[in-house]
């Protein structure tokens, strides 16, 4: 029968072990070029395949790619996140960790700035590829569709970490896709308007993160400047996500039995 080392007994957060964790994240990842090209060319690739999809017709590309300019970085970044995580887990490196002076909180908060770092340059090859290269014509601010596109992969960040907590395998994580993404892939207003929906889905769909990151897309897209509206769907999707973040390190187990 196999014995569990007690969890050493942890301090309040820390700085140091938050970002000591992150560093150890970014290691991992540098020794992994496929995950590296899923999270970074990706999302760029899907993009370029849109816009070309749409050759004939580039005023359609203008009216959907900003809203997946910020859905592909979070679909990214959630199956990224949730496998890199159930790896840590039921390799028994997350049990190791948990051992030692390192509270949930920290290591939450190091996976979210090691793969928010990762966002960062995610968001901002896919945003300078839309807009530059690609010729994606927003009215608004092209920083603000960054700033976009950087929330939805933290929120995908989030998402992923939370839902590892619950799958057994790596297959088992990526079966949460359906479940958790593709409702709010469906339900956020880029097939049909959200108020042209039945009722009941548009109040469903008045509760789902992503759903705001695409309103807050159009908003860049048909307005020059900074609107209330705007700043509205922001927040509440740097909302959703620090809370799914605050869920997961209280779900956050040691192992996978």
């Amino acid at each position: 029968m196999s014995t569990t080392t007690p969890a050493a007994p942890t301090a309040a957060f820390s700085t140091a072990r938050t970002t000591a964790t992150a560093a150890r994240v970014l290691r991992q990842l540098r020794h992994d070029p496929r995950t590296i090209a899923l999270m970074l060319l990706v999302p760029c690739l899907m993009l370029v395949l849109l816009r070309y999809v749409f050759d004939a017709s580039p005023r359609t590309f203008d009216n959907i790619g900003a809203s997946l300019l910020g859905i592909f970085p979070l679909i990214t970044m959630f199956l990224v996140t949730s496998i890199a995580t159930l790896r840590e887990r039921t390799s028994g490196t997350l049990e190791r960790l948990l051992a030692m002076p390192l509270g949930k909180a920290d290591l939450i908060a190091g996976y979210a700035l090691a793969f928010g770092t990762v966002a960062v340059v995610q968001s901002a090859l896919a945003t300078g590829l839309a807009v530059w290269l690609l010729g994606l014509d927003v009215t608004g601010s092209p920083w603000l569709l960054l700033l976009v596109a950087l929330l939805d992969a933290l929120l995908g960040t989030a998402l992923g970490l939370f839902v590892s907590a619950f799958a057994a395998s790596e297959f088992q994580a990526v079966q949460f896709m359906p479940a958790v993404i593709f409702p709010q892939l469906l339900l956020c207003g880029l097939f049909t308007p959200r108020a042209d929906m039945h009722p009941l889905l548009e109040a469903v769909s008045d509760v789902l993160p992503m759903s705001y990151a695409v309103d807050g897309m159009n908003e860049v897209l048909h307005h020059t400047d900074l609107t209330s509206a705007f700043v509205r769907d922001v927040l509440i999707v740097a909302g959703c996500a620090l809370l799914v973040l605050a869920l997961g390190a209280a779900t956050l187990r040691r192992r996978t039995d």
